[in-house]
C-alpha cells in the first residue's frame, strides 16, 4: 500500500512540474504554454505531490 501512495504522490508531482514548466513557456504544444495560470496551478499541484510523498513515507502500515 506503501508503495502505491508513494507512487501517486510522484505521478502529482510530475503533473505539477509539467504544468509548470508549461505556464513558464518551456513546454510547447499545449494550449497552456505561456499561460501564467498554469504555472500557479503547477506549483499549487506540486506541493500537494510533495506533502503526499511526506504523508507515504512517514504512513507504518
Amino acid at each position: 500500500m506503501r508503495l502505491i501512495r508513494i507512487v501517486l504522490a510522484l505521478l502529482v508531482l510530475g503533473v505539477g512540474v509539467l504544468w509548470s514548466l508549461q505556464g513558464l513557456g518551456l513546454v510547447h504544444g499545449s494550449f497552456m504554454t505561456g499561460q501564467r495560470q498554469w504555472l500557479y496551478i503547477g506549483l499549487v499541484t506540486m506541493l500537494i505531490g510533495l506533502v503526499g510523498l511526506r504523508w507515504a513515507n512517514r504512513s507504518r502500515v
